[in-house]
């Protein structure tokens, strides 16, 4: 009987010791399995067996095999390394797109200097063929640029939606894992027993998910666990995925955004819940950076060709006879981009109310008005069912300025422009005044001659004036190329400024007259005179220097020789150096001056530096915290090579020692055997 109970005894240590031999063995295999947990087997007595001399124990059992888990652990290192993987995707597209935005001689800016220093040799020599080719070549440089790197930044945007796409195939097929597993967990844990690999592949699929989406988890008492995204969308319910879905923006079709196909039913997840995650950051970089990037570059390409163009039309070219200069560069239009959710207009679905160029045609528009005043910005354009009849919404997106519009409205250097039908309730508008600005950028002259170098009016002083008033500048302010020349003459009839003008006609009768007044630094503008002047072909604005007198009489008219004049070119020279970038109407007479074209670009580098770099310190201090946390969880689930090793010799001991009491059993037993004679 002795023997017997030692027998099983020494089975049951047999049986325990190779159990955990065999559980360090699948430790030591699977120690650089991604997502493995170390597994211990957890042995338990098999209690005592009551005799006259007490209880005796009857061995040991092998109760289960454990793994070593942490749920705060899993949790903070998934949703660390979720909010790292966000920072890497919107740092590492930073880095490219700030390769749009080059320094130095490269450099958008530096192209810009050298287009309107060219008009330093024109000016010089207006006549001269080669200068005048020099500043057709220099824009033609200029308006390259302006074309390559909004081209790459739409390069930038195609490698995002592509990533995007990918990403989203990748959780789909991350979501349809983890709902087979939590069937195959939940069948196994009918059997009493958790089946430790298949929860941590498990747990090694939701850590995947992880760096696309930042999720959260709730366990089931089946042991299925429920994966949730976006602050409660469910993407996995027990043993059914949802399958998210990437759709377009419902202003923008080149921009994608997430969205949840949930039985058939498609919706958009609003992006202030996606707070984690590569597609997160992806979206972030689409929405965000790449929006205020390009539109930096199409706000400084709108301001210089739009006061170049304007300056070139109020100059003589160098053509016989001479003309008003046509336009020097060309830009991408403005664009009003209806969001897919608006009403039906005129009865007609929006997504099929298309022009010939399969683009829906807006009942909202604007026309660019004054280039210097655009900012670099979106508007949305809301048609508030609280607000009268003909009364809209308008929001600055960059900032988040809103104002209330109509059609006619002037804003930020645009004209708001609502034709019929009239948006419905609700509909929405995306207003980009300059996103496009810079795309297909280019030089649309090509003949030298045609550079307006030449002022189209002339100011000549009398010999007789006793002040010292001259001309510190001329220049036209409006052209009307149909209406007739007219000559003005100002005569000053005080020492304190006051004056009395005439217009005269080609032939010298008088057409108008009228009186005025002049003060230090302010200029004598035609079409600032009351009675108002009638429809001439230039209205121009003259500044004076030094003080006229009494009886000093100015003379403006019509340029005579056009081909030796350098008004116009003086006056494109002067933008080099002007404010005509970001000028900004506050209201009331209060202006924000605007800044230099160099200064914009050296904004814009600014601007994206900044982002860069707060990108990648938010990247650097994510994945630190991310590291820490995966550390942590290592530490408490990882398997160490040398404590497996020791625990090896250990258990091998252990079976020895087992062993050698079934010797020892056996050996009594024959004993007993040969006592009994048998």
């Amino acid at each position: 009987m002795a023997a017997g109970a030692l027998l099983s005894l020494g089975m049951r240590a047999m049986n325990a010791n190779y159990a955990a031999l065999q559980a360090t063995g699948h430790n030591i295999a699977n120690a650089n399995t991604a997502g493995y947990s170390r597994q211990t087997v957890e042995l338990a007595s098999s209690g005592g067996q009551f005799t006259g001399a007490g209880f005796f124990g009857k061995g040991v059992d092998v109760a289960t095999v454990s793994r070593a888990y942490s749920d705060f652990l899993t949790r903070e290192a998934a949703v660390t390394a979720s909010v790292a993987a966000a920072d890497e995707a919107r740092f590492r597209q930073l880095q490219q797109m700030e390769k749009v935005f080059p320094l130095g001689e490269d450099g958008i800016g530096y192209a810009a200097s050298q287009m309107f220093n060219a008009f330093v040799d024109v000016a010089n020599k207006p006549a001269d063929a080669s200068s005048r080719q020099v500043v057709l070549a220099r824009t033609g440089e200029f308006a390259a640029r302006l074309a390559a790197a909004a081209g790459q930044l739409d390069t930038i945007q195609s490698g995002v939606t592509e990533e995007i796409r990918n990403s989203i195939s990748a959780v789909n097929m991350l979501a349809g894992k983890v709902a087979t597993l939590n069937n195959q967990i939940a069948a196994a844990k009918g059997a009493g027993h958790s089946p430790n690999d298949l929860l941590d592949q498990r747990d090694q699929a939701i850590k995947e998910l992880s760096g696309y989406l930042q999720v959260s988890t709730v366990s089931a008492p089946d042991g299925s666990l429920s994966v949730f995204i976006g602050g409660g969308q469910k993407l996995v319910l027990g043993a059914v995925p949802t399958r998210l879905v990437a759709v377009t923006d419902q202003f923008d079709p080149s921009r994608l955004q997430l969205g949840v196909d949930d039985s058939g039913s498609l919706r958009e997840m609003p992006n202030e819940l996606l707070s984690g995650g590569s597609i997160a950051g992806l979206i972030r970089f689409q929405n965000e950076d790449l929006v205020a990037a390009r539109n930096q570059l199409g706000q400084l390409a709108s301001a210089v060709a739009g006061n170049l163009n304007r300056q070139q039309a109020l100059g003589l070219d160098g053509r016989t006879p001479p003309q008003f200069g046509d336009p020097l560069l060309r830009l991408g239009a403005p664009a009003v981009l209806p969001s897919s959710g608006n009403a039906a207009v005129a009865g007609v679905p929006v997504a099929s109310y298309v022009n010939g160029s399969g683009v829906r045609v807006p009942s909202v528009g604007l026309t660019i008005v004054e280039p210097s005043e655009l900012q670099a910005s979106d508007y949305e354009l809301y048609a508030d069912p609280t607000l009268p009849a003909g009364s809209y919404t308008l929001t600055r997106k960059s900032d988040g300025t809103s104002q209330t519009v109509s059609n006619g409205s002037l804003v930020d250097g645009f004209r708001v422009d609502i034709a019929a039908p009239a948006p419905a309730a609700r509909d929405r508008f995306l207003l980009q005044p300059v996103a496009n600005a810079a795309r297909n950028a280019a030089r649309v002259m090509s003949d030298p001659k045609g550079l307006a170098a030449a002022s189209p009016v002339a100011a000549t002083f009398a010999v007789a004036n006793t002040g010292t008033a001259a001309s510190a500048g001329l220049a036209a302010t409006a052209v009307n190329a149909s209406a007739a020349p007219l000559s003005a003459t100002i005569t000053f009839t005080d020492d304190s400024g006051n004056y009395s003008w005439t217009l005269r006609d080609a032939s010298n009768a008088v057409v108008r007259s009228g009186t005025g007044s002049w003060s230090a630094g302010q200029p004598i503008r035609s079409d600032a005179w009351t009675p108002a002047t009638p429809a001439q072909q230039v209205d121009w604005s003259l500044q004076l220097s030094g003080v006229p007198k009494s009886g000093d009489v100015i003379g403006i008219a019509a340029t005579q020789f056009a081909a030796a004049d350098n008004g116009n070119a003086n006056a494109m020279l002067a933008l080099r150096d002007a404010g005509i970038v970001g000028r900004q109407q506050l209201g009331a007479g209060l202006t924000v001056p605007g800044i230099t074209v160099t200064d914009a670009y050296a904004n814009v580098l600014a601007e994206v530096g900044v982002r860069v770099q707060g990108a990648e310190l938010s990247y650097q201090q994510s994945t630190t915290i991310a590291e820490d946390a995966k550390k942590a969880l290592d530490d408490k689930t990882g398997v160490n090579l040398d404590e497996e090793a020791a625990r090896l010799i250990q258990f091998q001991q252990s079976y020895q020692a087992a062993a050698k009491m079934l010797q020892v059993a056996q050996s009594l037993f024959d004993t007993l055997l040969q006592t009994a004679g048998v």
